[in-house]
């Protein structure tokens, strides 16, 4: 061995050593989100070696990549739980934070107004999604987080109706696979069984209507014949409970933690019809889907509709900070104005509207103005397409769906829907791990599995080699995890 192959030895002995101790110092405190913790302990304690699920000291970020204690790059391939859209340490966004920490960090926005927020709300609106002759978004009520706004959202649509004195109006419906987050209204309307069951006692009782998931298409069926038959239903569960709903709420083409199942745009139109027609409020969850994701600015776009709330967080603030906007029309916000305070969206969070966060997201506007993102992303797409196409002949993959920048592999144990693997052989899980590890090669890719579905979310700053790389660590990943978990 000379010289420099010891002292590259050396070194990443020091980062792996390094990495442990973090890894055990995190674990004597730390409790984190969306975890069974046992699995990220060796053996049942806290020494700081992996356990099942491997737990990744990060130092720093930098474009799409995330680089560990141990020396190690990792590709964010999710883009940090789908929120990181331009990369990490985005020079343009740290400067704009800067700045304002260095004006005015916080105020309450009861009885105090600032720039960063008006300025923020105004160009938001003047990007939202427009229909026709319909009423546009015009006003915008902040939030800390995706499930804060859709809270909002719920809460609005119920009390405009109980303002005008109709009270029946107390049923949500949303979408059977569908996900809006875990505080407990929020977890109300989600319909997965792993996040809600545990709390179903506490839940108020919403309506599922069938999803129009083009993965449940028959045979011979189109995505967009499955769209026409979830419609029906949906007519069918807003007559049989008429007078009783007072919205409709889903996710726009991407139903995201219940398996990156799409739909055809087709719904979404259907949709609004008939929500039009049963006189029920249309709420568009676009927290993931919405700044770009699925190939427009948001995804109602595609359909040619507005909502009558639009839910918006996660991208943003180009997952920076924590930041959540409900954009809602005249005719809602002018449903609250009363002399009864009673009457008033007495609703608020401690950090409504924070400053350095809107800061965050004007900048993330504008590097979307700058750079052309929405244009250069369809490159992008059309490129991860090419690199997916292959994996559509895999003997494990049943399906390869995409909308804009996500790409999601479904995996089964004869590469069809009739048999997915069973759920103890946790084979997503087993990909994870390959491709963290990838062979052993200096740089990993971050794939954070729903259940046996990997999927593919990257920041939009991705390049060729990246992409390369994360096609080729796929393939990679989704072998070795059939192999690892016997066949």
């Amino acid at each position: 061995m000379d010289k420099n192959d010891h002292d590259s030895a050396m070194l990443a002995e020091a980062g792996v050593e390094t990495a442990r101790r973090w890894r055990q110092r995190d674990l004597a405190v730390l409790w984190h989100p969306c975890t069974q913790m046992r699995e990220h302990l060796h053996g049942g304690n806290d020494t700081g070696e992996d356990g099942l699920m491997p737990l990744l000291p990060i130092a720093r970020g930098q474009g799409p990549w995330l680089i560990g204690r141990d020396g190690r790059r990792y590709l964010d391939a999710i883009s940090s739980w789908w929120t990181n859209i331009f990369g990490h340490a985005e020079p343009r966004i740290a400067a704009a934070i800067a700045e304002q920490a260095s004006t005015l960090e916080h105020v309450i926005l009861a009885g105090c107004s600032h720039a960063p927020a008006v300025e923020l709300a105004e160009r938001l609106l003047a990007i939202a999604p427009r229909e026709g002759k319909r009423a546009p978004l015009s006003k915008v009520f902040y939030a800390d987080n995706g499930s804060a706004g859709v809270e909002v959202a719920l809460k609005m649509a119920f009390h405009w109706f109980r303002n005008r004195g109709i009270e029946g109006r107390t049923r949500f419906i949303a979408l059977e696979g569908g996900y809006h987050g875990e505080t407990l209204g929020a977890l109300a309307v989600g319909d997965i069984p792993l996040y809600r069951r545990v709390y179903a006692p506490l839940l108020a009782e919403a309506l599922f209507a069938p999803s129009p998931d083009a993965y449940l298409c028959e045979p011979g069926e189109t995505a967009a014949d499955r769209a026409r038959r979830a419609a029906d239903a949906l007519r069918e569960l807003l007559e049989r409970h008429a007078g009783e709903v007072c919205a409709l709420i889903l996710e726009p083409r991407l139903q995201c933690a219940g398996g990156m199942r799409m739909h055809d745009p087709l719904y979404l139109k259907l949709a609004r019809e008939l929500c039009d027609a049963h006189g029920v409020f249309l709420i568009a969850d676009e927290i993931a889907a919405g700044f770009g994701r699925t190939g427009t600015m948001f995804a109602c776009e595609q359909a040619g509709i507005a909502p009558d709330f639009l839910c918006l967080s996660k991208g943003l603030t180009g997952g920076s900070l924590p930041l959540a906007a409900v954009l809602t029309t005249d005719s809602v916000y002018e449903g609250f104005l009363d002399e009864s305070r009673e009457k008033a969206f007495l609703h608020s969070h401690s950090y409504t509207g924070n400053p350095l966060a809107c800061a965050a997201a004007l900048a993330t506007l504008s590097i979307f103005e700058q750079d052309r993102v929405i244009v250069r992303n369809r490159a992008t797409a059309e490129r991860m397409a090419a690199l997916a196409a292959p994996l559509r002949e895999h003997r494990h993959v049943a399906d390869v769906r995409q909308a804009g920048m996500v790409v999601a592999f479904e995996l089964t144990r004869n590469g069809d829907k009739a048999t997915p693997f069973e759920p103890a052989r946790r084979i997503g899980l087993h990909a994870y791990r390959a491709a963290l590890a990838n062979g052993g090669a200096s740089d990993g890719v971050l794939l954070r599995p729903l259940g046996d579905v990997l999927y593919w979310m990257p920041p939009y700053c991705i390049d060729e080699e990246a992409l390369e790389l994360l096609a080729a660590t796929t393939v990679a990943a989704i072998d070795a995890a059939i192999d690892g978990a016997g066949r």
